[in-house]
């Protein structure tokens, strides 16, 4: 029987546009996430790779329903060339460091609080001086791994950054307050002790993990949290903030979120004397890389205007 005849594997552009989509593959064993990665469709990531392959004339992903790992082979070619191909890339980032504009596209995933609070005027102040910037924002209580799903930056609040992340505070510590409108606070009187929050409609929070915030104080004998019994839940402040404005119960939130409904009369701050404080918002990014232009300007606009201090 005849073989199919393979043509040596040369350094062309086709082969190392194709390399780069293999690595991506390789990295988040995940055709879309590499797309994200890439900026292509996971149908075009699995298009480069099976031509590929058909040139090489060897398998390097195995894909199933279930999972996408590598051969040995593909094990052998990411040994082999990953590593030039991220010097490469931190040759090409350093030219990025060195343009009198930054530009580009950046990818951050960031607490909803933070998008509010922080980000806003961060990023508005961001798009007037460098308008070759383009922002793709994803706002989520979900904890997510920013690497693997291909973002250049988090935001998160301390304590909850991965250890293995280089981490810029954005804000001062951040006070936790319990907030009510006085039309539910004269229907239903106002709580002296947390321990009165059972006897009243709370609005909770779900995490990421589908669990409900519980609201966390302080006392005379150091810092405990409450399970309050939640009479409506939402996946973020904004829609408990929304109920509560409405009368709709109490609610548990960072001090600055309320602020302006406070100085309004809309809402009034109950259980100060218990309130807690807490770390405040921090940006992070891996290491493993230098920073893009874009993601530095992001930092020096944000230590000038330090929205919340």
């Amino acid at each position: 029987m005849n073989q199919v005849q393979h043509q040596p594997m040369l350094v062309t552009r086709t082969n190392l546009t194709d390399l780069t989509y293999f690595l991506a593959i390789a990295r988040h064993r995940n055709f879309r996430m590499a797309g994200l990665e890439l900026g292509v469709s996971a149908s075009a990531v699995s298009h480069a790779l099976k031509s590929f392959e058909g040139r090489a004339g060897v398998r390097l992903i195995n894909r199933t329903n279930r999972a996408v790992t590598l051969t040995s082979a593909g094990k052998a070619l990411e040994k082999s060339v990953s590593g030039s191909f991220a010097d490469i890339g931190s040759a090409l980032e350093g030219l990025d460091q060195l343009r009198a504009t930054p530009g580009g596209k950046i990818r951050i995933n960031a607490v909803v609080d933070a998008v509010t609070l922080v980000l806003g005027p961060v990023l508005a102040e961001l798009s007037r001086r460098h308008p070759d910037i383009e922002v793709d924002l994803v706002s989520s209580n979900r904890i997510v791994d920013v690497v693997g799903e291909g973002f250049d930056a988090g935001v998160r609040y301390g304590g909850t950054v991965p250890e293995d992340m280089i981490a810029q505070r954005l804000s001062a510590d951040l006070r936790w307050v319990v907030a009510a409108s006085p039309g539910y606070l004269e229907e239903h009187g106002t709580p002296a002790h947390p321990d009165e929050l059972k006897k009243h409609r709370c609005l909770g929070v779900r995490l990421g993990d589908d669990s409900i915030y519980r609201w966390e104080f302080e006392g005379p004998d150091g810092e405990f949290d409450v399970a309050i019994k939640s009479a409506m839940t939402a996946d973020d402040s904004r829609s408990t903030l929304a109920m509560a404005l409405n009368s709709g119960g109490l609610t548990f939130g960072l001090e600055p979120l309320f602020a302006k409904h406070v100085a309004d009369g809309n809402l009034r701050l109950v259980l100060t004397d218990w309130a807690t404080t807490g770390p405040g918002f921090y940006l992070y990014y891996s290491g493993r890389r230098q920073v893009p232009a874009a993601l530095r300007a992001l930092l020096t606009i944000a230590g000038e205007l330090k929205p919340l201090g």
